[in-house]
């Protein structure tokens, strides 16, 4: 079990890698089950396979997500953005309300902390994403992966904020 200096010390670590584009480290993070989920604004809690999400990916589209942000060739992503991500309020917490299944497995914990994402474009538009991350960590030989991470955003409407096409 991770106290909850470990955790934010992961939790930056993470945060690290997205915000230097080392896409292939931040992938290394990941269980090989793992799923990323980016829900709508009028459900946060809804089950992904009978709503619709900004985005659910699991470990094969994921890593498929990386490759096409890592190709020169996706306009949505050449030149990359760049970001600066503040993580606060970090709590391992016994459950995890909406899509997390609460039942308790060894050496699996649930995780939430508040983020601010900064992201400056190549016309220097600056978006700010507001949300809570929802977290299961798995000890994996010993290392914490990331089995399941959800960016719940506060926003309400996105339009201005442009589409969501990094890692959030």
């Amino acid at each position: 079990m991770m106290n909850r200096q470990e955790v934010e010390d992961f939790l930056y670590r993470e945060a690290a890698l997205l915000d230097a584009w080392q896409l292939d480290e931040w992938l290394e993070l990941l269980t090989d089950d793992a799923v990323y989920r980016v829900p709508s604004n009028d459900a946060p809690d809804a089950d992904p396979k009978s709503t619709l999400f900004l985005i659910a990916d699991d470990i094969q589209r994921l890593r498929g997500r990386v490759a096409r942000l890592k190709d020169p060739h996706a306009h949505a992503e050449f030149p990359h953005s760049r970001t600066r991500r503040l993580i606060t309020n970090v709590r391992i917490v016994k459950n995890v309300s909406g899509t997390i299944s609460p039942e308790i497995v060894p050496d699996t914990f649930f995780v939430e902390a508040n983020f601010c994402v900064y992201r400056f474009r190549r016309d220097e538009h600056i978006g700010q994403y507001v949300g809570r991350y929802r977290y299961r960590l798995c000890i994996v030989a010993g290392e914490p992966r990331i089995a399941l991470r959800e960016a719940i955003l506060d926003a309400h409407e996105l339009a201005s904020l442009g589409s969501v096409s990094f890692i959030l």
